[in-house]
């Protein structure tokens, strides 16, 4: 019976494993990103506008530390969804003890030498003038939190590669319900200011690795492991490495770009600049819970029907998942477009705020109709086992298209050049993943 809750993603029709895994999925991401949110909101409402712009700069370090855990997680869950396919399961145990023992080694050492650069670090990232102390003091306490985000990440991607979206869902609930709690209790409650901001999402953290343990140490898994699946395996580490890699570069290159969009906009047009971003980058991260939810679901079925050699149910896999994801974007796109003034005045009452974001708001989101064929594209490749094109499909939006774009196009167009890019990195990275998907596709699934 072990392999009886995986196996279904090689039985049950396409469209019923989509809106099981993908639904949860979806849930989770939306619970999440409403808290980053809220958060925000709750932030800027009760602290100030310069605490938003704070919690941006840290965001790119923190960020970075803890999507080291979502790499390893999203590169070893595909390695253990092929397993599980082949019936492999030992395996799928030595991933994840492996993913487990990485994920430790790295994110704690990574987070002492944050701690040990921390007046280096914050102006570097966009920390300056009003932004520096808030920023500082926020990003001190984040920081002993992010190895238990980084854990706890690596350990969702691990329950869905099983094929437990449900539980996946709740692990992203917890702390987000726990979060948005915390900031009323020690931000309004208390009068903590940006400790109590900071403190509410460390705690958060803690609270869903707490959950996650439970889960595997309980009968709800599959993954039944020893200590000596922990220690590390040269091949699984090289494997989980080639395919994390492409995750990881791709949280490099968005954290990257928080850091020269922080300074680019403050030079631009100073704090204003800066929350301005935060505000647009926070609903980036909520606003596209739908489609991101359909990319997440997609990865387990793709992975274990190619591992399994079903080669038309991958392919049906592929083409409803750009189907879905691309109309849930056009969705969410007529929604920005109509409520941005809204939008923008949940967070804050300031009338320079108020003027300049809405606009550049409907810029940057005037491309996601067609963001599903880039993320699903590039996930597909992740979730068969093939790292090259997988990592650089990942990085031509970003990487190649987006930086060159935000390096340039302001020089000439000034702030308006810093919203241009998105829709048009976006487009043309969508043209060149669609190619190079329909050509995989047409090679190895006919």
């Amino acid at each position: 019976m072990r392999g009886s809750n995986s196996s279904e993603l090689g039985e049950k029709p396409i469209t019923q494993l989509l809106l099981k895994q993908s639904g949860p999925a979806s849930i989770g991401i939306l619970v999440m990103s409403l808290n980053i949110l809220v958060d925000s909101i709750l932030v800027g409402n009760w602290i100030g506008s310069v605490a938003i712009a704070a919690i941006g700069v840290v965001l790119p370090v923190s960020f970075f530390i803890s999507a080291l855990g979502l790499a390893i997680g999203i590169g070893g869950s595909s390695i253990i969804s092929r397993a599980l396919g082949a019936n492999n399961y030992e395996k799928a145990y030595t991933t994840f003890g492996n993913q487990i023992s990485t994920t430790l080694l790295l994110t704690v050492s990574l987070v002492i030498i944050g701690l040990i650069f921390i007046d280096d670090f914050i102006p570097l990232f966009g920390g300056k003038g009003d932004i520096f102390e808030p920023a500082k003091i926020y990003y001190e306490i984040v920081l002993y939190g992010v190895p238990f985000l980084a854990l706890s990440m690596m350990g969702n991607s691990v329950i869905r590669a099983e094929g437990k979206p449900l539980f996946a869902m709740i692990a992203m609930i917890i702390p987000s319900i726990g979060n948005i709690a915390l900031d009323f209790i020690l931000i309004k409650g208390f009068d903590m200011g940006m400790q109590g901001a900071a403190w509410a999402s460390t705690f958060s953290y803690i609270l869903c690795l707490s959950f996650i343990i439970w889960f595997f140490l309980s009968k709800k898994s599959e993954l039944k492991i020893s200590f000596a699946h922990f220690g590390f395996k040269v091949n699984i580490l090289r494997e989980i490495g080639e395919l994390g890699v492409v995750t990881l570069a791709r949280q490099a290159v968005v954290s990257l770009t928080y850091f020269l969009l922080n300074n680019i906009l403050f030079e631009l047009n100073q704090e204003a600049g800066v929350t301005s971003y935060v505000i647009i980058s926070r609903m980036l991260m909520f606003a596209l819970f739908p489609v991101l939810g359909v990319t997440q679901g997609f990865l387990p079925i793709a992975g274990y029907n190619y591992g399994a050699e079903l080669k038309e149910r991958v392919r049906e896999s592929i083409n409803k998942a750009i189907l879905y994801a691309s109309g849930l974007g056009t969705i969410v796109f007529i929604l920005i477009l109509t409520f941005a003034e809204s939008i923008v005045g949940a967070f804050t009452d300031e009338p320079e705020i108020l003027n300049s974001t809405p606009d550049a708001m409907r810029w940057v989101f005037a491309a996601t109709p067609i963001v599903a064929i880039q993320l699903i594209g590039s996930a597909y490749f992740q979730a068969i086992g093939k790292a090259k094109p997988a990592f650089l499909l990942t990085l031509t939006r970003q990487g190649f298209f987006f930086v060159p774009l935000i390096l340039i196009l302001p020089n000439y167009f000034e702030e308006f050049g810093v919203w241009i890019s998105f829709p048009l990195a976006d487009l043309i990275s969508t043209i060149v993943t669609g190619y190079f998907l329909n050509r995989e596709v047409k090679k190895t699934l006919h």
